[in-house]
């Protein structure tokens, strides 16, 4: 016959020693300090998208606003709502710029090579500067 032992709140796990518990505590301390440093330090969220055909920017538009663009003639169509773009329709063969994810954070894009499409989000305070030299 077994033995079963009831431990009350006060007696602690027997099995745990102040090390054990030690680690705990630190290990817990550490993912708390990780997810605020995530949650504090996400990219900022985009203003606008940018959309490119073959290199040649094609429009800009603001995620604020919901809307459909219809993109290199009908090729492709993306779709803004709820500040966020998606790739609705393309008439490219694989489809894999329908299947990306919705995007919204800054620098994030959707990509359609066949119909060389880049729609890229950009905040407002960004320039068409890369870098100044004297």
């Amino acid at each position: 016959m077994k033995k079963f032992t009831i431990y009350l709140a006060g007696d602690g796990l027997p099995h745990m020693k102040k090390q054990d518990i030690f680690l705990i505590f630190i290990i817990l301390v550490i993912a708390a300090c990780a997810y605020c440093a995530h949650y504090y330090i996400a990219p900022p969220e985009g203003n606008y998208v940018e959309v490119k055909v073959d290199g040649v920017i094609e429009g800009t538009y603001s995620l604020s606003e919901d809307q459909e663009i219809v993109i290199n003639g009908g090729t492709n169509v993306l779709k803004i709502e709820d500040g966020k773009a998606k790739m609705i329709e393309a008439d490219c063969p694989d489809q894999l710029c329908v299947h990306q994810k919705e995007i919204s954070a800054a620098h994030e894009s959707i990509i359609c090579l066949p119909n060389k499409v880049v729609v890229q989000t950009v905040t407002g305070n960004e320039s068409g500067i890369d870098a100044m030299t004297n």
